[in-house]
Protein backbone atom coordinates (compact mmCIF):
# COMPACT_ATOMS: atom_id res chain seq x y z
CA UNK A 1 0.00 0.00 0.00
CA UNK A 2 1.28 3.24 -1.32
CA UNK A 3 2.41 5.79 1.82
CA UNK A 4 0.19 8.91 1.53
CA UNK A 5 2.66 11.16 2.18
CA UNK A 6 4.52 9.69 -0.65
CA UNK A 7 1.72 9.61 -2.16
CA UNK A 8 0.72 13.01 -1.49
CA UNK A 9 4.59 14.47 -3.85
CA UNK A 10 3.91 11.63 -6.00
CA UNK A 11 0.25 12.12 -7.34
CA UNK A 12 -1.01 15.17 -7.89
CA UNK A 13 -4.53 13.82 -9.22
CA UNK A 14 -5.02 11.85 -6.40
CA UNK A 15 -3.85 14.49 -3.82
CA UNK A 16 -6.70 16.86 -5.12
CA UNK A 17 -9.47 14.25 -5.06
CA UNK A 18 -8.47 13.32 -1.68
CA UNK A 19 -8.38 17.17 -0.35
CA UNK A 20 -10.91 19.24 -2.59
CA UNK A 21 -9.76 22.92 -1.01
CA UNK A 22 -6.44 22.12 -3.38
CA UNK A 23 -7.87 21.81 -6.65
CA UNK A 24 -8.71 25.54 -6.99
CA UNK A 25 -6.51 27.51 -3.83
CA UNK A 26 -3.76 26.84 -1.80
CA UNK A 27 -4.96 26.50 1.78
CA UNK A 28 -2.57 27.76 4.53
CA UNK A 29 -4.79 28.39 7.41
CA UNK A 30 -5.41 25.25 9.33
CA UNK A 31 -4.99 27.06 12.65
CA UNK A 32 -8.33 29.13 11.31
CA UNK A 33 -10.64 26.87 10.19
CA UNK A 34 -10.17 24.15 8.32
CA UNK A 35 -10.34 22.58 5.06
CA UNK A 36 -12.34 19.31 5.21
CA UNK A 37 -10.98 16.18 3.66
CA UNK A 38 -13.14 13.93 1.39
CA UNK A 39 -12.54 11.05 3.61
CA UNK A 40 -14.56 12.95 6.39
CA UNK A 41 -17.03 14.43 3.88
CA UNK A 42 -17.86 10.91 2.67
CA UNK A 43 -18.44 10.07 6.15
CA UNK A 44 -21.03 12.64 7.03
CA UNK A 45 -23.05 11.92 3.62
CA UNK A 46 -23.32 8.77 4.19
CA UNK A 47 -24.46 9.13 7.73
CA UNK A 48 -26.92 12.25 6.04
CA UNK A 49 -28.07 9.40 3.58
CA UNK A 50 -28.82 7.59 5.49
CA UNK A 51 -30.70 9.69 8.20
CA UNK A 52 -32.94 11.03 4.96
CA UNK A 53 -34.29 7.77 4.08
CA UNK A 54 -34.58 7.04 8.15
CA UNK A 55 -32.47 3.79 7.65
CA UNK A 56 -30.29 5.18 10.67
CA UNK A 57 -30.90 2.96 13.94
CA UNK A 58 -30.67 5.93 15.90
CA UNK A 59 -29.80 4.00 19.44
CA UNK A 60 -26.89 1.71 17.70
CA UNK A 61 -25.56 5.51 16.08
CA UNK A 62 -25.67 7.09 19.96
CA UNK A 63 -24.08 4.87 21.89
CA UNK A 64 -22.06 2.09 20.27
CA UNK A 65 -21.15 4.05 16.71
CA UNK A 66 -20.10 7.47 19.51
CA UNK A 67 -18.25 4.85 21.61
CA UNK A 68 -16.00 3.82 18.41
CA UNK A 69 -15.81 7.66 18.07
CA UNK A 70 -14.24 7.77 21.38
CA UNK A 71 -12.12 4.97 20.74
CA UNK A 72 -10.48 7.13 17.43
CA UNK A 73 -10.24 10.34 19.96
CA UNK A 74 -8.52 8.27 22.53
CA UNK A 75 -5.88 6.91 19.98
CA UNK A 76 -5.47 10.06 18.96
CA UNK A 77 -4.52 11.88 22.31
CA UNK A 78 -3.14 8.43 24.37
CA UNK A 79 -5.57 8.06 26.51
CA UNK A 80 -8.47 5.51 27.81
CA UNK A 81 -11.37 5.95 25.78
CA UNK A 82 -13.77 6.28 28.51
CA UNK A 83 -12.03 9.13 29.35
CA UNK A 84 -13.05 10.96 26.25
CA UNK A 85 -16.10 12.95 26.47
CA UNK A 86 -17.23 14.24 22.48
CA UNK A 87 -18.35 17.54 22.96
CA UNK A 88 -17.09 20.80 21.18
CA UNK A 89 -16.15 24.00 20.69
CA UNK A 90 -12.95 24.01 23.03
CA UNK A 91 -14.77 26.55 25.01
CA UNK A 92 -17.32 23.93 26.23
CA UNK A 93 -14.89 21.76 27.27
CA UNK A 94 -13.10 24.54 29.18
CA UNK A 95 -16.11 26.05 30.45
CA UNK A 96 -16.97 22.91 32.16
CA UNK A 97 -13.79 22.93 34.10
CA UNK A 98 -14.41 26.30 35.51
CA UNK A 99 -18.23 25.24 36.39
CA UNK A 100 -17.71 21.67 37.24
CA UNK A 101 -14.37 22.59 40.03
CA UNK A 102 -15.63 23.60 43.73
CA UNK A 103 -13.62 26.88 43.97
CA UNK A 104 -12.27 28.26 47.37
CA UNK A 105 -12.54 31.97 47.92
CA UNK A 106 -8.66 32.79 47.31
CA UNK A 107 -7.85 30.04 44.83
CA UNK A 108 -5.56 31.00 42.40
CA UNK A 109 -5.95 30.18 38.52
CA UNK A 110 -2.34 30.87 36.30
CA UNK A 111 -3.19 31.36 32.86
CA UNK A 112 -2.50 33.80 29.79
CA UNK A 113 -3.68 37.14 28.86
CA UNK A 114 -2.59 36.65 24.78
CA UNK A 115 -4.12 33.00 24.50
CA UNK A 116 -7.12 32.95 22.68
CA UNK A 117 -10.12 34.16 24.29
CA UNK A 118 -11.55 30.80 24.87
CA UNK A 119 -9.19 30.11 27.04
CA UNK A 120 -9.43 33.09 29.28
CA UNK A 121 -13.09 34.59 29.50
CA UNK A 122 -14.08 31.21 31.71
CA UNK A 123 -11.11 31.60 33.69
CA UNK A 124 -12.09 35.54 34.37
CA UNK A 125 -15.18 34.66 35.12
CA UNK A 126 -14.40 32.90 38.53
CA UNK A 127 -13.33 36.08 39.88
CA UNK A 128 -16.86 36.67 40.50
CA UNK A 129 -16.32 33.30 43.40
CA UNK A 130 -13.21 35.03 44.62
CA UNK A 131 -11.12 33.70 42.70
CA UNK A 132 -7.46 35.02 41.82
CA UNK A 133 -6.60 35.14 37.96
CA UNK A 134 -2.85 35.54 37.72
CA UNK A 135 -1.72 36.11 33.94
CA UNK A 136 1.56 35.01 32.78
CA UNK A 137 4.11 37.63 31.76
CA UNK A 138 6.70 36.05 29.15
CA UNK A 139 9.16 38.48 27.61
CA UNK A 140 8.07 37.35 24.51
CA UNK A 141 3.94 36.80 22.74
CA UNK A 142 3.54 32.98 23.41
CA UNK A 143 6.60 32.38 25.10
CA UNK A 144 5.55 30.11 27.89
CA UNK A 145 8.04 28.67 29.51
CA UNK A 146 8.17 25.71 32.28
CA UNK A 147 10.69 27.70 34.39
CA UNK A 148 8.04 31.02 33.88
CA UNK A 149 4.83 28.43 34.92
CA UNK A 150 6.70 27.30 38.25
CA UNK A 151 7.49 30.45 39.60
CA UNK A 152 3.91 31.87 39.13
CA UNK A 153 3.13 29.01 41.36
CA UNK A 154 1.98 29.37 45.63
CA UNK A 155 0.33 27.37 47.93
CA UNK A 156 -3.16 29.24 46.87
CA UNK A 157 -2.50 28.12 43.10
CA UNK A 158 -5.20 25.27 42.10
CA UNK A 159 -4.78 25.28 38.40
CA UNK A 160 -2.97 25.93 35.53
CA UNK A 161 -4.84 26.83 32.06
CA UNK A 162 -2.63 27.27 29.51
CA UNK A 163 -2.82 26.80 26.02
CA UNK A 164 -0.80 23.75 24.22
CA UNK A 165 0.29 25.93 21.26
CA UNK A 166 -0.33 30.17 20.84
CA UNK A 167 -2.73 30.98 18.22
CA UNK A 168 -0.33 33.83 17.12
CA UNK A 169 3.22 33.29 17.42
CA UNK A 170 3.39 29.91 17.32
CA UNK A 171 5.29 28.81 20.33
CA UNK A 172 4.49 25.52 21.66
CA UNK A 173 4.28 24.53 24.67
CA UNK A 174 6.56 21.91 26.75
CA UNK A 175 3.37 19.98 28.22
CA UNK A 176 4.92 16.96 29.61
CA UNK A 177 7.53 19.71 31.54
CA UNK A 178 4.39 21.40 32.55
CA UNK A 179 2.51 18.36 33.61
CA UNK A 180 5.19 17.33 35.51
CA UNK A 181 5.01 20.82 37.21
CA UNK A 182 1.50 20.65 38.32
CA UNK A 183 2.04 17.43 39.53
CA UNK A 184 4.66 18.43 41.83
CA UNK A 185 2.90 20.96 43.38
CA UNK A 186 -0.05 18.44 43.60
CA UNK A 187 -1.40 21.68 40.97
CA UNK A 188 -4.66 20.80 38.56
CA UNK A 189 -3.54 21.07 34.67
CA UNK A 190 -6.16 22.06 32.14
CA UNK A 191 -4.99 22.46 28.76
CA UNK A 192 -6.94 23.93 25.44
CA UNK A 193 -5.24 21.63 22.73
CA UNK A 194 -6.76 23.22 19.61
CA UNK A 195 -3.56 23.94 18.21
CA UNK A 196 -1.67 20.91 18.42
CA UNK A 197 -4.33 17.94 18.41
CA UNK A 198 -3.66 16.36 15.03
CA UNK A 199 -0.56 18.33 14.27
CA UNK A 200 1.77 17.41 16.69
CA UNK A 201 1.57 14.97 19.87
CA UNK A 202 -0.38 15.90 22.62
CA UNK A 203 -0.46 13.17 25.35
CA UNK A 204 -3.63 13.88 27.54
CA UNK A 205 -1.42 11.71 30.23
CA UNK A 206 0.33 14.63 31.08
CA UNK A 207 -2.90 16.94 31.70
CA UNK A 208 -6.17 16.55 34.07
CA UNK A 209 -8.09 18.21 31.44
CA UNK A 210 -8.04 18.75 27.56
CA UNK A 211 -10.49 20.20 25.57
CA UNK A 212 -10.01 20.22 21.47
CA UNK A 213 -12.36 21.05 18.77
CA UNK A 214 -12.08 19.18 15.43
CA UNK A 215 -12.28 22.23 12.82
CA UNK A 216 -8.67 22.72 12.59
CA UNK A 217 -5.39 20.39 12.85
CA UNK A 218 -7.83 17.83 13.51
CA UNK A 219 -9.21 18.36 8.96
CA UNK A 220 -12.76 17.89 11.35
CA UNK A 221 -16.05 19.80 10.75
CA UNK A 222 -16.93 22.48 13.73
CA UNK A 223 -18.91 22.07 16.79
CA UNK A 224 -16.88 17.95 16.66
CA UNK A 225 -14.66 17.82 19.57
CA UNK A 226 -12.90 16.08 22.24
CA UNK A 227 -12.70 16.82 26.17
CA UNK A 228 -10.66 14.67 28.38
CA UNK A 229 -11.00 14.02 31.87
CA UNK A 230 -8.20 12.43 33.61
CA UNK A 231 -10.62 9.23 35.41
CA UNK A 232 -9.11 10.00 38.84
CA UNK A 233 -9.83 13.55 38.57
CA UNK A 234 -13.91 12.65 37.71
CA UNK A 235 -15.30 12.81 40.59
CA UNK A 236 -13.72 16.13 41.45
CA UNK A 237 -15.14 17.81 38.52
CA UNK A 238 -19.17 17.70 38.54
CA UNK A 239 -20.75 17.60 35.11
CA UNK A 240 -21.85 21.51 35.31
CA UNK A 241 -24.68 20.45 32.44
CA UNK A 242 -27.38 17.74 33.15
CA UNK A 243 -29.56 15.90 30.70
CA UNK A 244 -31.28 12.55 30.14
CA UNK A 245 -28.29 10.95 28.45
CA UNK A 246 -25.31 11.80 31.54
CA UNK A 247 -28.04 11.08 34.35
CA UNK A 248 -29.47 7.57 34.70
CA UNK A 249 -32.79 7.10 33.72
CA UNK A 250 -33.79 4.15 32.51
CA UNK A 251 -36.87 4.26 29.81
CA UNK A 252 -36.51 7.89 29.88
CA UNK A 253 -38.06 8.23 32.98
CA UNK A 254 -36.48 10.57 35.43
CA UNK A 255 -35.57 9.60 38.98
CA UNK A 256 -35.53 11.35 42.27
CA UNK A 257 -31.62 11.21 42.49
CA UNK A 258 -29.19 11.98 40.27
CA UNK A 259 -26.56 9.45 39.30
CA UNK A 260 -24.40 10.16 36.65
CA UNK A 261 -23.38 7.63 33.52
CA UNK A 262 -19.99 5.98 33.53
CA UNK A 263 -16.92 7.73 32.25
CA UNK A 264 -16.75 10.58 29.93
CA UNK A 265 -20.44 10.00 28.99
CA UNK A 266 -21.28 11.86 32.17
CA UNK A 267 -19.94 15.08 30.65
CA UNK A 268 -22.60 14.68 27.80
CA UNK A 269 -25.89 15.86 28.51
CA UNK A 270 -28.14 15.25 25.44
CA UNK A 271 -27.52 13.59 22.33
CA UNK A 272 -24.39 14.33 20.47
CA UNK A 273 -23.55 15.87 17.26
CA UNK A 274 -23.56 12.73 15.73
CA UNK A 275 -22.92 13.66 11.70
CA UNK A 276 -19.87 16.22 12.66
CA UNK A 277 -18.46 13.43 15.13
CA UNK A 278 -18.44 10.48 12.18
CA UNK A 279 -16.67 13.29 10.33
CA UNK A 280 -14.36 13.74 12.50
CA UNK A 281 -13.63 10.04 13.67
CA UNK A 282 -12.92 9.64 9.77
CA UNK A 283 -10.17 12.37 10.02
CA UNK A 284 -9.04 11.18 12.90
CA UNK A 285 -8.68 7.69 11.71
CA UNK A 286 -6.41 9.19 8.45
CA UNK A 287 -4.13 11.16 10.94
CA UNK A 288 -3.31 8.48 13.23
CA UNK A 289 -2.94 6.25 10.18
CA UNK A 290 -0.21 8.46 8.93
CA UNK A 291 1.75 8.90 12.21
CA UNK A 292 1.16 12.45 14.67
CA UNK A 293 5.31 12.04 14.40
CA UNK A 294 5.88 12.26 10.67
CA UNK A 295 2.97 14.68 10.81
CA UNK A 296 5.00 17.30 12.91
CA UNK A 297 7.94 16.51 11.21
CA UNK A 298 6.61 17.48 7.95
CA UNK A 299 4.96 20.75 9.40
CA UNK A 300 8.18 21.53 10.47
CA UNK A 301 10.04 21.43 7.14
CA UNK A 302 7.58 23.49 5.58
CA UNK A 303 7.68 25.66 8.06
CA UNK A 304 11.49 25.81 7.32
CA UNK A 305 10.66 26.82 4.16
CA UNK A 306 8.08 29.41 4.97
CA UNK A 307 10.57 30.93 7.62
CA UNK A 308 13.30 31.32 5.24
CA UNK A 309 11.25 32.63 1.96
CA UNK A 310 9.74 35.18 3.97
CA UNK A 311 12.70 36.58 5.90
CA UNK A 312 14.28 36.81 2.14
CA UNK A 313 11.29 38.84 1.30
CA UNK A 314 11.73 41.28 4.29
CA UNK A 315 9.44 40.55 6.35
CA UNK A 316 9.96 39.47 10.41
CA UNK A 317 8.96 36.11 12.19
CA UNK A 318 7.13 36.31 15.25
CA UNK A 319 7.46 33.16 17.83
CA UNK A 320 10.00 30.46 17.46
CA UNK A 321 11.68 29.82 13.40
CA UNK A 322 12.65 26.33 14.64
CA UNK A 323 13.30 24.35 18.12
CA UNK A 324 11.13 22.39 20.13
CA UNK A 325 9.00 25.33 20.73
CA UNK A 326 7.92 25.47 16.93
CA UNK A 327 5.37 24.77 15.69
CA UNK A 328 3.07 24.48 12.37
CA UNK A 329 2.24 28.46 13.16
CA UNK A 330 4.16 31.10 11.62
CA UNK A 331 3.08 34.86 11.83
CA UNK A 332 5.28 37.51 10.47
CA UNK A 333 4.96 41.27 9.69
CA UNK A 334 7.07 44.24 8.37
CA UNK A 335 8.22 45.65 11.25
CA UNK A 336 8.93 48.76 8.84
CA UNK A 337 5.52 49.12 7.14
CA UNK A 338 3.15 47.27 9.34
CA UNK A 339 0.24 48.44 7.09
CA UNK A 340 1.58 46.66 4.01
CA UNK A 341 0.25 43.37 5.40
CA UNK A 342 -3.35 43.46 4.95
CA UNK A 343 -3.01 44.26 1.45
CA UNK A 344 -0.62 41.69 1.27
CA UNK A 345 -3.34 39.57 2.51
CA UNK A 346 -5.55 40.51 0.14
CA UNK A 347 -2.89 40.04 -2.78
CA UNK A 348 -2.44 36.38 -1.86
CA UNK A 349 -6.41 36.02 -1.54
CA UNK A 350 -7.00 37.38 -5.02
CA UNK A 351 -4.29 34.68 -6.10
CA UNK A 352 -6.05 31.75 -4.25
CA UNK A 353 -3.99 31.40 -1.56
CA UNK A 354 -5.83 31.09 1.99
CA UNK A 355 -3.38 32.77 4.77
CA UNK A 356 -4.80 34.09 8.05
CA UNK A 357 -4.84 37.50 9.27
CA UNK A 358 -4.45 38.41 13.02
CA UNK A 359 -3.47 41.21 14.78
CA UNK A 360 -1.38 41.49 18.37
CA UNK A 361 -2.17 43.73 21.21
CA UNK A 362 -1.08 46.26 20.38
CA UNK A 363 -3.06 46.66 16.92
CA UNK A 364 0.17 45.25 15.11
CA UNK A 365 -0.89 43.25 11.93
CA UNK A 366 0.33 39.76 10.83
CA UNK A 367 -0.15 37.17 8.44
CA UNK A 368 -0.12 33.80 9.58
CA UNK A 369 0.42 30.76 7.85
CA UNK A 370 -0.48 27.22 8.92
CA UNK A 371 -0.22 24.16 6.56
CA UNK A 372 -1.04 21.29 7.30
CA UNK A 373 0.94 17.67 5.41
CA UNK A 374 -0.95 17.35 2.36
CA UNK A 375 0.88 21.00 1.62
CA UNK A 376 3.58 20.51 -0.99
CA UNK A 377 7.11 22.08 -1.53
CA UNK A 378 5.60 23.93 -4.53
CA UNK A 379 2.79 25.21 -2.80
CA UNK A 380 4.85 26.92 -0.17
CA UNK A 381 7.06 28.15 -3.26
CA UNK A 382 4.34 29.38 -5.26
CA UNK A 383 2.90 31.29 -1.87
CA UNK A 384 6.49 32.82 -2.22
CA UNK A 385 6.60 34.00 -5.37
CA UNK A 386 2.64 35.68 -4.71
CA UNK A 387 4.30 37.33 -1.78
CA UNK A 388 7.32 39.10 -4.22
CA UNK A 389 5.58 39.85 -6.87
CA UNK A 390 2.64 41.45 -4.33
CA UNK A 391 5.95 43.12 -2.44
CA UNK A 392 7.60 44.79 -5.81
Amino acid sequence: MTDVLDRIDSDEEWRRASFPCCRDRIFLAHAAVTAIPQVAVDAMNDFNTASSTGELDYSYVLLKRMDEVRESAARLIQCDDDEVALLGPTSLGLSLVANGIAWNPGDEIITYLDDYPANVYPWKDLEKKGVKVVFLQPEEVGAITPELVEAAITPKTRLLALASNNFLTGYRLDVEAVGEIARRHDVLFCLDAIQTVGAFPTNAKHVDFLSADSHKWMLGPMTAGIFYVKRSRMEELHPALLGAWNVKCPNFIADDKVEFEPGGRRYEPGVLNSQGLIGMQASMDLLTGIGIDRIAKRLLDLKQLIVDGVEELGLSIVGPKNGSAASGITSCTDRSNPQSIEPLYKALHEANIVASFRHDREGVPHLRFSPHFYNTVAEIETTLTAIRKART
